[in-house]
C-alpha cells in the first residue's frame, strides 16, 4: 500500500473525483468546463498521492498547495455551472461543503510543513 492511500484526504479527493465524474456523465455541460473540471479535481487527487511520495517538506507541501489551488479552481467552476443552470444549487451545496473540507485539510498539511 502507499502512503498516500491512508491519507484521509486523499480518500475525500478520490471519492469528490468519482462525484465529478458521475454528474458530468449526466449533464450536458460545454465542453471547456466539462475537461476543466475533470483535469481540475482529477489533479487535487493526483498531486496529494505526488506529494506524499516526496522527501523533504517542502517538496511535499508544494504538491499540497497545487491540490488546494485546484479545489478552489473546481469551486470556482461549479459557481459558474450553478449560474448556467447547469447544475442545481442542493447538488452545487454538497460539491462546496466537500471541496471546502477537502481545503481545510490540505491547509492543515500544508501548515504542519512549514515547521
Amino acid at each position: 500500500m502507499f502512503d498516500f492511500e491512508n491519507l484521509e484526504v486523499y480518500k475525500k479527493a478520490k471519492f469528490f473525483n468519482k462525484s465529478v465524474s458521475e454528474i458530468l456523465d449526466d449533464n450536458k455541460i460545454d465542453k471547456v468546463s466539462y475537461n476543466q473540471l475533470r483535469r481540475a479535481s482529477f489533479s487535487i487527487m493526483l498531486n496529494i498521492a505526488e506529494g506524499s511520495g516526496r522527501y523533504t517538506n517542502p517538496d511535499k507541501r508544494r504538491f499540497y498547495v497545487i491540490a488546494r489551488g485546484s479545489a478552489f479552481e473546481c469551486a470556482a467552476i461549479f459557481d459558474y455551472l450553478r449560474d448556467l443552470n447547469f447544475i442545481e444549487e442542493k447538488k452545487f451545496q454538497l460539491f462546496y461543503i466537500s471541496l471546502e473540507e477537502i481545503s481545510k485539510m490540505l491547509f492543515a498539511l500544508i501548515r504542519k510543513l512549514e515547521k
